[in-house]
């Protein structure tokens, strides 16, 4: 019986390895993507600025509207602002795995992974199945 024990602690501390890898791998492709926001935001600068100095249109006499610069502005930054909200808990779910505390924390951000298919789907899955195993949650309560 020791020797199952042993084993399945093995098995356990490779588990929640490959956990925290993941974690951290799929917020360093979230925080990637947080910077097409930026491209966004970039865009958005450079036509509002470029319509209010524009030219006017023969045929309506009026110069192109410069809040359209803004809304592409504006859509950058919710897009970088929440890709960039994402990446910064994944990395902080990824250390909380590592260092064994906030079980609860990280299975709330393995369930909201679910959602990005296929590998979020795969990695939250795969993480709530490890998370809710009886031996893994020792792990995870503080010793007195």
């Amino acid at each position: 019986m020791p020797e199952e024990i042993d084993r399945q602690s093995i098995v356990d501390e490779e588990h929640l390895k490959l956990c925290s890898l993941g974690f951290m791998i799929s917020a360093g492709m979230a925080a990637f993507f947080a910077m097409f926001g930026s491209i966004y935001v970039l865009m958005g600068i450079v036509m509002s600025i470029a319509f209010s100095h524009a030219p006017v249109s023969p045929k309506t006499g009026e110069p192109p509207p410069a809040f359209i610069g803004w809304i592409f502005g504006g859509i950058g930054l919710v897009i970088l602002l929440m890709a960039g909200t994402v990446a910064i808990l994944r990395f902080r779910a990824a250390r909380c795995v590592q260092k064994r505390k906030s079980r609860m924390f990280c299975i709330v951000i393995a369930a909201i992974g679910c959602l990005e298919f296929p590998y979020g789907t795969a990695l939250g899955a795969l993480s709530l199945m490890v998370l809710e195993r009886a031996s893994v949650k020792k792990l995870f309560t503080p010793n007195p």
